[in-house]
């Protein structure tokens, strides 16, 4: 990515990504729809109710997995291939750690961390069922993203998609059986989601087994070092603690939207799930920058580097402009995939959401391109700086001003989360790039 268009290798490397993200949305919206509309509002809001808790933990797993992965890439790459195996093993016992303390504490805790989040009281004894198969199902989630995260180290992105789609199909499969014909309610979409994840990781592990002999483990390479756990942690934590600072934000203006009674909830999950598949762009421009970033980075060209934030950052503002468009137009006809016709106030503050969030699709755009830009310039602590400023902009929505205007300061959270955090992520970059450009041309006067 450092010769060549700009403007094609960004578009070429974004679209198989934002395909991912997708259907990883696709993924997480199944059991909201089959809920909302074979159950009814009250199993909409019970799953809705959770989301942002649901995206703490598992966000957490995610990105510990792809901190682990770093060094399992770095060592395939310098071709170590038994301390990559190594690495691996040593990830694993990792991962297992987390997941097995996350699940007993998790579990211990679900029905005092569900009050503290006003946890509307007549879907409180769903949420807590709903949860509790989630949080047993944590071993599989963390098996899951660690595999698909050993494949990506190794080059191969395209598998752990494959095995996505399948488990988004068997996904929707499962809750349709278990909701419509086993009646089992909300804890059918818990069992069919943990069974999901639990195919697509057993698909991951027979196909590292067929196809990647180099990472077939042996009982030396699972022989403890603690050297090697700290270094794993190192990179682990802060890309863990990057997901989990901004969930926090997300589950604070969740515990005040619970508050605000289960038709809220409700609205808020229909709208949230739309604008999560909608934001999909935003997020594949961003991974894609980090890439870009990196490799024109270490070849010390900053001037492609601004090149392709401009470039993004247009892409990403013209797809904004589109999608406004279209959700002006039919966000009330696809909100009807959640909820039934009669339920005009869901789908009319559904909308409200909507379009609220769109119009500031703009300022998202930026933050996603300018943080991962700035992640792959090498400076990560800026990322994680910029997603404590949107937990920030949540908080003091959900504190100071959704007690006074309800479900209109609900709408106007995430683009108060947005602009801060572009407050910060600008002059953030300009500094890196500054620092960047200096010490490139220090080095190249001493050679």
């Amino acid at each position: 990515m450092t010769v060549g268009s700009p403007v094609s290798l960004i578009i070429k490397f974004m679209i198989p990504m934002c395909l991912g993200n997708l259907f990883q949305q696709f993924y997480n919206i199944a059991d909201s729809i089959v809920a909302g509309k074979f159950i009814g509002v009250n199993a909409l809001a019970a799953i809705g109710s959770t989301g942002s808790l649901m995206f703490f933990v598992t966000g957490w797993l995610n990105g510990l997995s792809s901190g682990f992965a770093i060094i399992v890439a770095q060592m395939f790459g310098a071709k170590k291939f038994d301390r990559m195996r190594h690495y691996v093993a040593m990830s694993i016992y990792l991962m297992a750690a987390f997941s097995i303390v996350m699940t007993i504490g998790f579990s211990l805790a679900n029905k005092p961390i569900l009050h503290l989040m006003n946890s509307p009281e007549e879907v409180f004894g769903d949420v807590t069922a709903y949860m509790g198969i989630i949080y047993a199902g944590l071993i599989i989630t963390g098996a899951y993203n660690a595999l698909a995260a050993f494949l990506r180290a190794l080059g191969d992105s395209k598998s752990p998609l494959y095995f996505l789609i399948i488990s988004a199909v068997i996904n929707v499969i499962l809750d349709v059986v278990f909701i419509v014909v086993f009646g089992m309610g909300v804890e059918g979409c818990g069992y069919a989601t943990v069974i999901a994840q639990g195919i697509s990781a057993v698909c991951c592990l027979i196909y590292i087994v067929k196809r990647f002999p180099i990472l077939h483990l042996e009982r030396k390479d699972f022989e403890i070092c603690w050297d090697s756990f700290g270094r794993l942690l190192k990179l682990g934590i802060p890309m863990g603690l990057q997901y989990s600072i901004t969930a926090i934000g997300s589950v604070i203006l969740q515990t005040a939207v619970n508050g605000l009674g289960s038709t809220a909830v409700a609205s808020v999950t229909a709208a949230g799930k739309i604008s999560m598949f909608c934001c999909c762009p935003f997020d594949a421009l961003g991974s894609t920058m980090a890439t870009y970033a990196g490799q024109n980075v270490g070849a010390k060209k900053m001037d492609r580097v601004n090149t392709g934030i401009l470039t993004s950052s247009i892409i990403g503002s013209v797809y904004s402009v589109v999608i406004l468009g279209v959700m002006f137009l039919w966000s009330r006809q696809i909100s009807l995939l959640f909820v039934d016709a009669s339920e005009t106030v869901i789908l009319d503050q559904a909308r409200q959401m909507l379009l609220i969030n769109m119009v500031f699709y703009i300022p998202l755009t930026l933050v996603n391109v300018v943080r991962f830009t700035v992640q792959g310039m090498g400076f990560s602590k800026f990322a994680i700086l910029a997603g404590v400023c949107e937990m920030i902009g949540r908080s003091v929505v959900a504190f100071f001003l959704v007690p006074y205007f309800g479900y209109t300061a609900v709408c106007f959270a995430s683009p108060v989360a947005w602009i801060l955090a572009d407050l910060f992520l600008v002059p953030a970059y300009l500094y890196c790039a500054k620092t960047l450009r200096s010490l490139f041309e220090k080095n190249a006067q001493m050679m």
